[in-house]
């Protein structure tokens, strides 16, 4: 239901050579000095999972340093209104989330619009979401279990999220109307900081994406119950599917994508766009997607656009639908 539309990202890979044509025309001289990418979530979240990765990549394909600025708050919204903000000069980009495509329906009066203060470039990553808990304070080893606990005790048990009106937040509603529970809700700056606080056994649980919380579900500091997806992950096989653990209907992916500033030359928008789809066949990418729990989506310029259009719509529906509130 969530997830990204194979034939939309077909449509994003048949773009690939022209792409790669028009880049090799990129202005000349650039880059010219260090470039940075504004994270609008705290250091150690999912979008900082794949956002390092990439700039170390990135920053040996184009020959200067590429930095992550991390710019967290307000479900990532401060980060991408300082970016918005920023000169479309080549040297500043954005990469933001699935969140982003949500906040329109929750935040009447953002400070930016992502659709025309942003140019799209291409999907990063798109790890599903997945449901885990801390094994000390949640005892349920499966999904049932978790439902039958949170029904016994309404409004007992709480989940963390990276902020309101984020992917995080919206998959617990969704839960909650999907099985008939009731939980509360604790915002966070950011992933990183609730899963800090997850790990620590200050909250109980989370529906949290892949890139920061492999790690951990590696490491056995929390237990995952199902992930998100149509189908079970290559990282996590041996958890089932929400669906294959008695919740239709329960799938949520947690994508994350790169976006430059509205002024950018299209030389260098097209020059961006062919570096991060040449990223994509590096071993350092390709492992860094693997341990983190997401394939590799060629999903980059006017298709790009138009999936975050239909995310838009889409993620309007469900909080109109169901009633959410900051």
């Amino acid at each position: 239901m969530y997830m990204i539309n194979r034939r939309t990202a077909l449509a994003g890979a048949a773009a690939l050579a022209a792409t790669a044509t028009s880049g090799a025309r990129a202005q000349a001289g650039w880059p010219a000095r260090p470039i940075t990418i504004i994270n609008p979530f705290p250091a150690g979240g999912g979008t900082d999972a794949f956002a390092r990765p990439l700039a170390a990549q990135l920053d040996t394909q184009l020959g200067v340093r590429v930095l992550v600025d991390n710019r967290g708050g307000a479900g990532g919204t401060l980060g991408a209104t300082t970016a918005s903000k920023m000169a479309g000069d080549g040297y500043t980009f954005f990469m933001g989330a699935a969140h982003h495509a949500i906040a329109p329906a929750l935040y009447p009066k953002l400070d930016y619009d992502i659709e025309k203060d942003f140019v799209p470039i291409g999907i990063v990553s798109s790890p599903p979401q997945v449901v885990v808990v801390n094994p000390s304070r949640i005892k349920a080893r499966t999904l049932a279990e978790l439902i039958a606990e949170a029904k016994a005790k309404p409004g007992a048990l709480n989940y963390g999220s990276a902020g309101n009106g984020t992917t995080h937040h919206l998959a617990g509603e969704l839960f909650q109307m999907l099985t008939g529970t009731k939980m509360a809700h604790i915002p966070y700056r950011g992933a990183g900081p609730a899963m800090q606080d997850l790990v620590g056994g200050q909250i109980d649980l989370m529906f949290d994406g892949l890139g920061s919380s492999a790690q951990q579900i590696a490491s056995g500091t929390i237990n995952a119950l199902a992930v998100a997806s149509p189908i079970r992950s290559s990282s996590l096989p041996d958890v089932p599917t929400a669906v294959q653990a008695g919740v239709a209907g329960f799938e949520v992916a947690t994508w994350y994508a790169l976006w430059a500033i509205k002024g950018t030359p299209p030389e260098i928008i097209a020059r961006m766009t062919a570096e991060l789809l040449k990223s994509f066949d590096t071993p350092a990418i390709q492992d860094a997607w693997k341990r983190n729990g997401s394939e590799v989506v060629r999903l980059t310029g006017a298709p790009f656009g138009a999936f975050v259009t239909a995310e838009i719509a889409r993620w309007g529906k469900v909080v109109g639908e169901g009633g959410v509130r900051l």
